[in-house]
């Protein structure tokens, strides 16, 4: 519940501030009832937010690193939402071994961006081998749109798009062979969807007058988000999103 709440009002938030989102080939996503790991090239600090969102009603769990959830209210929030920590300099069996277990014995998703960051286009082995563990499809996805805040607030256009659900099935075995092939396969869907969204690129905004109704409207989720960062702080005192999670999946 509070994930579907968090999701929405995010998004609330970007399209208050800019106005200009559109989504392409939502048909391509794999049936609510199956698990898939969802990949997408990590290019700024609120794609996953939309892709998340474009999947909608799909929910999911997130690698994020260990360092996001220092804050407590923020740290609280970001785990009711999924996210899970990864030491990105030695990331251990748990990096795997957890979504694993959620991809075959929950109704969540995984979301992964195989670059390992931002602005990268090295797709890493990860997600193959969590899909292939899970034997579960990949999903490509991919943003397309303003990676400044500049950028957002001038309304410059955002696309997300899906590609072709990838099976990597046929693939026997995860080594450096295996792996390098779920790259390619990978990086071929990322290259289409960029060249097309790369086609839906106009000059057009949203008129100024919008500004009417949406400044009022970011204020008022501003103030919503702090109200929820507020009790994100309290709840993290009484309630351990992990524990509970994990006593959901024995």
């Amino acid at each position: 519940m509070l994930y579907t709440y968090l999701r929405s009002l995010l998004v609330f938030l970007i399209w208050a501030a800019n106005g200009n989102i559109h989504y392409h080939h939502r048909n391509k996503l794999l049936p609510q009832d199956e698990n898939y790991v969802l990949v997408a090239p990590h290019r700024t600090l609120w794609d996953p937010i939309f892709i998340a969102f474009a999947a909608r009603p799909k929910q999911f769990i997130f690698m994020a690193k260990k360092e996001l959830f220092g804050n407590r209210a923020f740290g609280w929030w970001i785990r009711m939402c999924g996210a899970f920590p990864i030491d990105r300099e030695n990331p251990g069996t748990e990096a795997i071994r957890y979504p694993v277990k959620m991809l075959r014995k929950s109704d969540r998703s995984l979301i992964m961006f195989p670059s390992g960051s931002r602005h990268s286009s090295d797709v890493k082995g990860g997600a193959a081998v969590i899909a292939k563990t899970s034997k579960v499809k990949i999903m490509p996805a991919a943003y397309a749109g303003p990676t400044s805040i500049k950028g957002l607030l001038k309304h410059d256009r955002i696309d997300v798009a899906f590609g072709n659900p990838i099976d990597i099935s046929d693939i026997k075995r995860m080594n450096d062979e295996g792996i390098e092939t779920v790259s390619r396969r990978i990086e071929k869907e990322f290259a289409q969807i960029d060249a097309e969204t790369a086609t839906f690129k106009d000059d057009s905004r949203p008129s100024w007058w919008s500004l009417i109704y949406r400044i009022p409207a970011m204020l008022l989720v501003i103030v919503i988000l702090g109200l929820t960062y507020l009790f994100s702080w309290f709840a993290s005192f009484v309630w351990n999103p992990e524990k509970h999670r994990e006593k959901n999946l024995k």
